[in-house]
C-alpha cells in the first residue's frame, strides 16, 4: 500500500509539473503576441545549402554583409558607411577599368563621390592576354576613355615592375605575383562589379583581388595553377584543371588579404548591376539579360561573393549567369576560400533600406 501511495505522489507531482510548463509556454504566446514581438528588423538570414550546416552554431560569429537596392552614388555612400571601417593612409581603389567596347563597367559617375571621399587612387595590373589592356600606355588610355581619370588617379601597380608576397595555406600557389605599387598603398578599398564570367564563371571580390591585382605573370601563375613548379612554360594556353585554377584565384586572393594585415586594411564593395554572363574584360560581351539587384558591402571577400550568389540563384531572370557559373563551376572558390581561412560562407544579410 505504501508503494502505491508513493506512485500516487509521485504521479501528481509530474502532472503538476506539466501544467506549470504548458501555462509558462501560453504566457509566453499571449506576451509575445500582447507585445506584438518580431524577429529583428532588416535582417535576413541568407544562406546556402553548404553553409546552413555550421550557422547555427556559429551565428553569432557569421560576418554581416549589407545591401540596399539603391544603386546611386548615395546608396553606395550607405553601404560604405555601414561598415565603419575608415580607411587610413595611402588608399588603394582596386577595380576593372573594363575593356575597349565594353560599357559593363563600373560607372565613375557612380563611384566618384566615394573615391574622393577616401581621397582612394584607383588602380589596375595590366592583363595577359591580347586585349587593350596589355599594355600600360593602352591601359591608361582606356581608364581615360572610360572617365576614371576625370575621378581621381590612375596607377597601373605593375608599370615598373612587379613584387611577390607569400601565399600561405593553399595548395598550389608558393606566392602571388603581384603589381610592384601595391607596396606604396595602406589600404585596399575593393569595388566589383558582379558579373559572369567565361572562365571563372563569376568576377566578384574574390577575382578583384586575386587576377585582378596578379602582374600579367602572377595572372599565368594563377590560371595555370602553377605549372612553373613542373617544369613547364606558363602560358594562358595551357589548360588547367578548373577546380585547381579556382582553387589558385582563392590563394591569391588571400595572399593579398594577408598582406594587407589578414585582411584588417581591406573593405569590400559589389555592385550587382548591369550583369552580363560576360566580364568586363571581354570587348563584345553577351547581352545583360538580368534585372539589376543593389550594392553589397562587407569586410569578408568570402560572405560577400556568396550573398552576391545566392542572390542571383534567387532571382527570376537568373538563368542565364546561373548557367555560366555552373559551366565553369564557379561556385568551387568559396568553399576553398574558407577552408584555407579567407572568410566565411555564412553571413547575416542586412538591409540598409528597410
Amino acid at each position: 500500500m505504501k508503494e502505491k501511495g508513493r506512485k500516487n505522489v509521485l504521479k501528481k507531482i509530474l502532472t503538476t509539473v506539466i501544467c506549470i510548463f504548458i501555462l509558462f509556454a501560453v504566457l509566453v504566446v499571449i506576451y509575445q503576441v500582447h507585445m506584438h514581438i518580431e524577429p529583428t528588423p532588416h535582417v535576413d538570414r541568407m544562406l546556402s545549402e553548404t553553409s546552413i550546416r555550421d550557422f547555427d552554431a556559429g551565428a553569432e560569429k557569421a560576418p554581416v554583409v549589407y545591401m540596399t537596392k539603391d544603386i546611386s552614388p548615395e546608396g553606395l555612400m550607405a553601404a560604405y558607411n555601414a561598415l565603419g571601417r575608415v580607411p587610413e593612409g595611402k588608399v588603394a581603389v582596386k577595380l576593372s577599368t573594363g575593356e575597349a567596347g565594353n560599357d559593363n563597367h563600373l560607372d565613375p559617375g557612380l563611384i566618384k563621390e566615394l573615391v574622393q571621399t577616401v581621397n582612394g587612387t584607383i588602380v589596375e595590373c595590366n592583363t595577359a592576354y591580347g586585349g587593350s589592356r596589355t599594355e600600360t600606355q593602352m591601359h591608361m588610355q582606356v581608364a581615360k576613355d572610360h572617365g576614371f581619370t576625370d575621378i581621381a588617379d590612375v596607377d597601373i601597380m605593375d608599370a615598373d615592375g612587379q613584387i611577390t608576397i607569400p601565399a600561405n595555406g593553399g595548395k598550389h600557389l608558393e606566392n602571388d605575383i603581384v603589381g610592384k605599387n601595391l607596396a606604396n598603398y595602406d589600404f585596399i578599398m575593393v569595388l566589383s562589379h558582379f558579373k559572369g564570367h567565361p572562365m571563372a564563371g563569376y568576377g566578384g571580390a574574390l577575382k578583384n583581388i586575386s587576377i585582378g591585382i596578379a602582374s600579367p605573370a602572377g595572372k599565368e601563375q594563377i590560371h595555370t595553377a602553377n605549372l612553373r613548379r613542373t617544369g613547364k612554360d606558363i602560358n594562358l594556353s595551357i589548360v588547367t584543371n578548373q577546380n585547381d585554377f579556382l582553387e589558385s584565384m582563392a590563394e591569391a586572393a588571400k595572399a593579398v588579404s594577408d598582406y594587407e594585415d589578414h585582411g584588417k586594411r581591406m573593405l569590400y564593395i559589389s555592385v550587382m548591376n548591369r550583369m552580363s554572363v560576360d566580364c568586363d574584360c571581354v570587348s563584345e560581351p553577351a547581352k545583360v539579360d538580368m534585372h539589376d539587384i543593389g550594392i553589397l558591402a562587407s569586410t569578408d571577400p568570402v560572405a560577400l561573393d556568396q550573398a552576391c550568389l545566392d542572390l542571383v540563384y534567387k532571382a527570376e531572370d537568373g538563368a542565364s549567369l546561373r548557367n555560366r557559373i555552373e559551366s565553369q563551376n564557379g561556385y568551387h572558390i568559396l568553399p576553398y576560400a574558407e577552408e584555407i581561412g579567407l572568410g566565411s560562407t555564412s553571413y547575416i544579410l542586412v538591409h540598409l533600406d528597410e
